[in-house]
């Protein structure tokens, strides 16, 4: 069924109920309306890493973590599972006449705002500090959640691409908050992502945020909901409130004086549900004459245009997906998959991997050891079985090993004993340590502290962070370990970046480990046991600490993120070890016929046809830098290129990589003060096996922002760098 259809069919429905019927309509928990058979239905439902709050699903690493596999293809087929989940289980809740919160089809997933702050609790929900990296995986995993590829005529589910637009933090003050941000900003980081999720995936839903953005409430906003959104980018979906949100426009930001009024705004603005009980008073608000019978129509018909595209009053395909399909072998083994290439491998003097000749005893210490929570993150569900660090470590040594295991601290308290002294269990971490022959320590966060405001259980209940520490707890357990000198290997659980100045200096290895879903932990011990290597990258920026960065509340982007970065980072944005080497031989851009995109074997040139330019700069090995002329870059801008890159395996195992590929456009007063992410792919690579690469780049990337929010191609030249990691001194050094 097609949108037209889709909509015909609605205002028809509609235009049988009366005023009273469609307003309630607009609730996130809509009442049945028996005389014309419709059901009651409960909008509210979460997909973030998996179908969340519903029982058992496939829990997924959280949605940082899938980022940092910079995959396209995986972020789609998860997508998939989730929607596959979902739909039967929304099967089954209706088969049984059970339609509450988190039983429905329209998921209000995925977080594509920027994390611009590592301070922020809620960054780990989002795909990083890089508009283009966000715009292309949220893209991939809406794909996936609405079943773009099945040939169905029908929405799988009903993808929500949130917050708008301009919301990261902080926590603590979100339903009063005024963020402040310049054309600029809007238009280079804050919109770009979710431009690209409704202009080419087709996003059906769109969540407004709860803060201001210069002045206006989010879900009452006329430039963003009207003039950009449905205006400029011709959105035909329909547009949820964050939760309660539209009774902060009177409560907290004062920019109405009633629960009337703001109802009123957030509809005529164009929200069509509210999340939350203010659209309780449409009808008092239409009984005064404050607001139309058509503005109340126009949102009804959008929430049925879905309803009817998701095939909710007739029979589909979809209706078939059994109960079984629900964290099947199948999806738990994606899960896996996703968390193998999800982790970032920071540092590794030669420990990593673990040797059984060589390690007859291995210490595993941390209170992020053996912890479930530490696993999946937040808005998740529950896992039919978890593996652990420590279980997977078990799983992995086998018979002839031996393992020792101490939780060496309290996640943040001083003690997790009423009757014990403070750091009461640092003493056996240390005797653990001086029994081993090496260490796996794991350190970190969950979601008690960082997360949502109000979920959280941090100091202030906010879910952001104060700095970058680890809790004193665990600082005292690392100084500790570090000190009995064995070899360490740090493991990392968290969603933001951390002060690991101290392990960066005295750990044998780091990995960065996120939360890697239910089954992780198999994950994180088949990286350190070497059954695979690691080849995830990061998303985001590891700062040394916060010096240089803005105020939280500052929504400027000057200093923050690797596109604006001032101070030297400690492990930057795209950069990730591997087991092995991979050497980028050869890098041109396709002229003529490029033939089909994707992967080819470098002995059979079908598919890369086309001369390729010489390079005018660069060198075999990590990076390569193509220097585009004014004539070049002129036609780069219009049409756009194509690049190719021939590499190889100089390994003797398995081993994948992320070629990754920014611009510079120089001349341009308007460019970013460094460089921008443009392209990248996920390649896997036998050992000395030898491929030839397609990457795509958009004629926008040649284009800055000027103060007016303009795009524009005004350099005089470009500069493409193509490599494993950024052009910056610092990736340099580290990957030498």
């Amino acid at each position: 069924m097609d949108r037209a259809e889709a909509r015909k069919r609605a205002e028809e429905l509609v235009d049988r109920m009366t005023v009273e019927e469609m307003a309630s309509q607009l609730r996130f928990d809509a009442p049945a309306v028996e005389r014309l058979g419709i059901p009651e239905y409960n909008w509210w439902n979460e997909g973030l890493h998996g179908v969340a709050r519903a029982g058992t699903a496939t829990m997924f690493p959280q949605a940082i973590a899938l980022a940092a596999a910079f995959d396209e293809e995986l972020m789609r087929d998860v997508g998939d599972v989730i929607s596959t989940e979902g739909r039967a289980k929304y099967n089954e809740s209706v088969r049984h006449g059970d339609r509450d919160i988190y039983k429905g089809l329209t998921f209000w997933s995925p977080n594509i705002n920027i994390f611009r702050d590592p301070r922020w609790g809620r960054g780990h929900e989002t795909y990083g500090e890089d508009p283009y990296l966000t715009g292309v995986l949220g893209c991939a995993f809406i794909r996936g959640l609405q079943g773009e590829d099945d040939g169905v005529p029908y929405l799988k589910l009903a993808a929500c691409a949130k917050h708008f637009a301009v919301h990261s933090g902080p926590e603590a003050v979100r339903h009063s908050f005024d963020a402040r941000v310049s054309e600029k900003d809007l238009r280079e980081t804050y919109l770009p992502a979710f431009e690209h999720c409704v202009r080419e995936a087709h996003v059906e839903s769109v969540m407004g945020a709860y803060n201001r953005t210069n002045g206006e409430p989010c879900c009452g906003h006329t430039h963003l909901m009207k003039e950009i959104l449905r205006g400029e980018w011709q959105f035909e979906g329909h547009f949820v409130s964050d939760c309660w949100a539209v009774q902060d426009f009177h409560m907290h930001h004062h920019v109405t004086n009633s629960a009337e009024e703001s109802a009123v705004l957030a509809l005529e603005s164009g929200c069509d549900v509210n999340c939350g009980c203010t659209y309780q008073k449409i009808m008092n608000a239409y009984g005064l004459g404050m607001v139309s019978r058509e503005t109340i129509r126009e949102s009804a018909v959008r929430l049925f245009t879905t309803r009817y595209l998701l095939g909710m009053f007739e029979e589909t395909p979809y209706d078939a997906i059994p109960y079984e399909k629900v964290d099947c072998a199948e999806h738990r083994a994606l899960a896996v998959e996703a968390a193998r290439e999800s982790l970032v491998l920071l540092k590794n003097d030669g420990i990593l991997p673990l040797s059984h000749e060589c390690i007859r005893t291995l210490a595993v210490i941390g209170p992020n050891a053996d912890s479930r929570r530490a696993l999946i993150g937040n808005y998740h569900g529950t896992a039919s079985e978890y593996v652990t660090v420590l279980n997977g470590i078990r799983e992995q040594a086998g018979d002839d090993m031996r393992i020792l295991y101490s939780e060496g601290s309290h996640l943040f308290l001083e003690k997790g004993d009423a009757l014990a002294k403070p750091h009461h269990l640092i003493s056996e971490a240390q005797t653990v340590a001086e029994h081993a022959d090496a260490v796996i320590l794991c350190l970190g966060l969950d979601e008690t502290l960082e997360g949502e405001e109000g979920d959280a259980g941090n100091a202030d209940a906010s879910g952001d962070k104060k700095d970058l520490q680890l809790p004193a707890s665990q600082r005292r357990l690392l100084e500790s370990v570090l000190a009995v000198g064995k070899p360490t290997i740090v493991c990392m659980l968290a969603g933001s970046a951390m002060d690991m100045k101290l392990a960066s200096e005295r750990a044998s290895a780091i990995l960065q480990v996120w939360y890697p879903g239910a089954l992780g932990g198999r994950a994180v011990a088949e990286a350190l046991f070497g059954v695979y290597s690691p080849s995830g990258k990061l998303p985001i920026t590891l700062y040394r600490d916060l010096d240089g960065l803005p105020e939280f509340t500052d929504y400027s982007m000057k200093g923050r993120t690797y596109r604006y970065l001032e101070n030297e980072p400690l492990y930057p944005f795209g950069y990730g070890l591997t087991y092995g080497k991979i050497t980028l031989e050869e890098c041109g851009i396709v002229t003529g016929e490029a033939g089909a995109s994707g992967e080819t074997n470098v002995s059979d040139e079908t598919g890369t046809a086309g001369k390729g330019i010489p390079l005018k700069e660069g060198s075999e090995g990590v990076l390569q830098v193509i220097t585009l002329d004014k004539q070049d870059y002129e036609k780069a801008a219009k049409e756009g290129l194509t690049l190719y890159a021939g590499l190889r395996n100089e390994s003797d195992m398995d081993l994948s990589e992320v070629l990754q590929v920014y611009v510079r456009v120089e001349g341009s007063e308007n460019e970013v003060r460094n460089h921008r992410l443009c392209a990248f792919r996920r390649i896997s690579l036998k050992p000395g096996e030898q491929k030839r690469v397609m990457l795509e780049i958009r004629a926008q990337a040649f284009a800055t922002v000027n103060e007016r929010g303009e795009y524009h191609a005004d350099g005089k030249e470009a500069k493409l760098f193509v490599g494993f990691g950024q052009p910056d001194a610092r990736t340099a050094e580290l990957l030498a």
